[in-house]
C-alpha cells in the first residue's frame, strides 16, 4: 500500500517494521525491527520539530469539529469525571507535524461542540486560526472514522464528511456525532476494501493476539 513509508514513533525507534501491532510506542518490538533509534530529545527536536516528519496520526477522547482534541480530562479539569493519559508527544505532533491524520470511533460523547481540554491543537476556532498564532503546518487533513471519511473545509476547517463507507446513511453520521455534520455537495463511497487488504489485516490482528498472548509461533514469511 506504501512501500516507501519511513515509521517512526516518538520513543526514537525510525525505519520500524513490526510483525504485529505494539502495545505501546515503548513496545521492544519497535526497537528490534527498526533501522535505528535515536533519544527521544533528538526524536522531538531535530526530526519533529525540525519539519522532517511528513504525517502524523493522532486518536482522540474527545474531538471537535476544527480538529482539536482531548486526551486529558472528561469534564472540568480541577474535578475531572474521568483523567485520561493526558498529551505524551500529541501536542508536539499537532503543531509540528506537515500534516496531521486522526483516527477514531463515531459517537456522540467523543465527537463533542467543545471539548473539555486543549491537550493537543488542530485548527483552533476555524479558519485562519494556527496561521495567526505562528503555526506553519497544515494541521488536521484527514479525520478516519468507522462510518465516514472527514476533510476540513477549506476556509472554515470544519471538518466535512466527503466520503461515506459502504451502506452508512447520513443519518447515521450525524446520529454519532454531537455537532451538525456538513457534508461535501459532492458526496463518495468510501472503496471497500479488498480480499487481500482484509486477509492482511486479519493476519496482522491474529499474530498480534497470539504475540500479546504470549503464544506466538513463530513470525510470518
Amino acid at each position: 500500500h506504501a512501500p516507501d513509508i519511513t515509521l517512526i514513533y516518538e520513543s526514537g525507534t525510525i525505519g520500524t517494521a513490526p510483525d504485529v501491532l505494539p502495545l505501546s510506542i515503548g513496545d521492544g518490538e519497535l526497537c528490534e525491527t527498526a533501522v535505528t533509534t535515536v533519544a527521544v530529545p533528538e526524536m522531538f527536536r531535530y526530526w519533529l520539530q525540525g519539519g522532517r516528519i511528513s504525517i502524523g496520526f493522532l486518536g482522540a477522547a474527545q474531538l471537535d469539529k476544527f480538529g482539536n482534541i482531548n486526551t486529558t480530562v472528561i469534564g472540568d479539569y480541577a474535578h475531572p469525571k474521568t483523567r485520561l493519559p493526558g498529551g505524551g508527544g500529541a501536542p508536539e505532533i499537532a503543531t509540528s507535524s506537515k500534516q496531521v491524520y486522526i483516527t477514531m470511533a463515531q459517537s456522540k460523547r467523543g465527537m463533542v461542540e467543545k471539548i473539555d481540554f486543549f491537550t493537543s491543537f488542530g485548527h483552533g476556532e476555524g479558519g485562519d486560526h494556527r496561521k495567526r498564532l505562528g503555526i506553519d503546518t497544515a494541521g488536521p487533513t484527514l479525520l478516519i472514522t468507522d462510518l465516514a471519511i472527514w476533510r476540513p473545509d477549506p476556509v472554515t476547517k470544519e471538518f466535512t464528511v466527503v466520503s461515506l463507507h459502504p451502506g452508512i446513511s447520513r443519518e447515521q453520521v450525524q446520529e454519532t456525532c454531537g455537532w451538525t455534520v456538513k457534508f461535501a455537495e459532492a458526496l463518495d463511497e468510501t472503496p471497500a476494501p479488498t480480499e487481500l487488504e482484509l486477509k492482511t489485516l486479519r493476519d496482522l490482528q491474529a499474530r498480534t493476539k497470539a504475540a500479546h498472548q504470549g503464544t506466538a509461533k513463530g513470525k510470518a514469511a
